[in-house]
């Protein structure tokens, strides 16, 4: 699906090079130079994340939740890396695709509760002191169009609409047993699986967004951003919120580096269903915010 995104990118910025170049063969009136740029930015921030599972507890056949950071020990805080790439042409316009990544694992010597999790329409059995290993992996992508509607000399104010994806990676290694279901009743058998993996992608769901920035010294710009989402569907609830605001400075033409203040959540309620009875046996409840400082590099061309 990156790979899907990427492609999607370069088409969309070729065909805006196209249109760009048909806009200044129709102006017959004066010539002027389109103003273009590419920009490819990159850093790091630290996350806090909360992040749940409903399973079934064996013995007493009832449904709770189990945390991954409270029962199965992934770290709460850690540090991450992103990407953004930016296409700028004619003067108003704007292409832009970025990326964030939360990868944790963690090892739990005994389980001290046992339940039951459906993957991928598979359901294993985890018994109390099981060893395990926990995978909790979740990817955002977005892409999106961002337009100055507000311009000056040295001041930009623009509207942005994208579409973002979340990739979400659930696995468990360790003393895993299998089990199947017959008529609404689950049997465990005694054998071992020993790993158990979910993958699970969202359709691109749209966000929009304000973004500005204010050159107020030669070599220093405000720059700031907001971005909002928020939907509800059948098996899917969930909201995402990103506000920035910091400093860029130029270091040369090409270089530059920025100091910003970021307050980034996104809180995704999933849910999964068997095929018999159409039953919630994996439902998700992912939170992840980050409040605090985060720097990048930049280089533009």
């Amino acid at each position: 699906m990156l790979k899907i995104l990427g492609i999607s990118f370069l088409c969309l910025l070729a065909a805006c090079q196209t249109f760009a170049a048909d806009n200044d063969l129709q102006d017959t009136a004066s010539v002027k130079e389109v103003d273009s740029q590419v920009v490819l930015r990159v850093g790091g921030f630290y996350s806090n994340s909360n992040s749940s599972m409903n399973v079934t507890n064996p013995v007493l056949g009832e449904d709770f939740k189990i945390d991954f950071e409270k029962d199965l020990k992934l770290e709460e805080s850690q540090f991450l890396p992103f990407f953004e790439m930016s296409y700028h042409f004619n003067e108003r316009h704007s292409l832009y695709i970025d990326w964030k990544q939360l990868h944790r694992t963690a090892d739990i010597q005994g389980i001290t509760t046992p339940f039951q999790v459906n993957l991928e329409d598979k359901i294993y059995d985890i018994k109390a002191g099981a060893k395990l290993k926990t995978t909790l992996n979740m990817d955002i992508a977005r892409l999106g169009y961002g337009y100055n509607f507000y311009q000056g000399n040295n001041y930009n104010l623009g509207l942005s609409v994208g579409l973002h994806t979340m990739f979400i990676k659930t696995g468990f290694e360790g003393d895993i047993g299998a089990c199947i279901e017959q008529n609404l009743v689950i049997k465990c058998e005694q054998q071992l699986v020993h790993r158990a993996i979910d993958e699970s992608v969202t359709a691109p769901l749209p966000d929009i967004g304000l973004y500005g920035d204010y050159e107020f010294s030669p070599g220093f710009r405000f720059t700031a951003h907001a971005q909002y989402f928020y939907i509800k569907l059948d098996d899917l609830k969930g909201s995402l919120i990103d506000i920035r605001a910091g400093i860029e400075a130029e270091i040369t033409e090409s270089w530059h580096m920025t100091a910003a203040f970021n307050y980034y959540e996104v809180d995704v309620e999933y849910s999964k269903k068997t095929h018999v009875g159409d039953v919630h046996v994996a439902n998700y409840n992912l939170y992840y915010s980050f409040i605090g400082p985060m720097l990048s590099v930049s280089y533009h061309f």
